[in-house]
């Protein structure tokens, strides 16, 4: 994982990310949500939902925003499960649908996402300062992020947030890995100077 990627990824992220075992029992239970079982449509959206408002949130930019997406993607997802093909990559089909959802919500806002991050609750007074700074670290890296064309922004979240490959990444945009490995170099070099003009600039508000 690249510098930049690991600066991004957060404990939630990392936590999210399941093995063989993971993806065997989530096939299992988009099975039985496909057969019309209710409990097991109800512990889907508990084993996805973190995944789904955690992308939403960085399209949008607004961790409110993200959370009405993520009740439209369930919705979706609902109603079109019984298109779902078994044997299919169910995390790429929710991918697709959040995508859609928070595109279709960018389009009806009609502004540029806004940045919303709130700082950690320090648990001790000795934690405090470490945490103020995480937060603004984080909070000008979701600037950066903001920032960028929708398409770059989309394809770094899933390459560095989710932890897709590139290949993956395309598949799920539906576009070519070529496309999508441009798109995330031209993210990274806009973040990198993004990061580094906010360094001059409050340096010169020291000086």
């Amino acid at each position: 994982m690249s510098s930049l990627a690991s600066a991004f990824v957060t404990r939630e992220a990392l936590a999210g990310r399941n093995g063989r075992d993971g993806i065997d029992a989530l096939a299992a239970l988009v099975e039985r949500a496909r057969e019309g079982e209710g409990r097991a449509f109800d512990r889907l959206m508990l084993e996805t939902q973190e995944r789904v408002v955690g992308l939403a949130w960085r399209l949008l930019g607004s961790r409110e925003d993200a959370r009405d997406a993520a009740q439209e993607v369930y919705l979706r997802v609902f109603r079109h499960l019984g298109r779902f093909r078994a044997g299919e990559d169910f995390r790429g089909w929710l991918y697709r649908i959040t995508i859609n959802v928070c595109r279709d919500a960018a389009r009806r806002r009609r502004r540029a996402p806004v940045t919303d991050a709130a700082p950690p609750d320090p648990g001790q007074p000795a934690e405090a300062e470490e945490a103020l700074l995480g937060a603004e670290r984080w909070e000008r890296l979701l600037e950066a992020l903001a920032a960028l064309p929708a398409k770059e922004r989309t394809a770094l979240v899933l390459r560095d947030l989710e932890g897709l490959t590139s290949e993956q990444v395309a598949r799920v945009l539906g576009s070519r890995p070529a496309t999508v490995r441009g798109q995330i170099a031209s993210a990274r070099m806009r973040i990198r100077r993004f990061c580094v003009d906010l360094a001059i600039a409050a340096t010169k508000e020291k000086a």
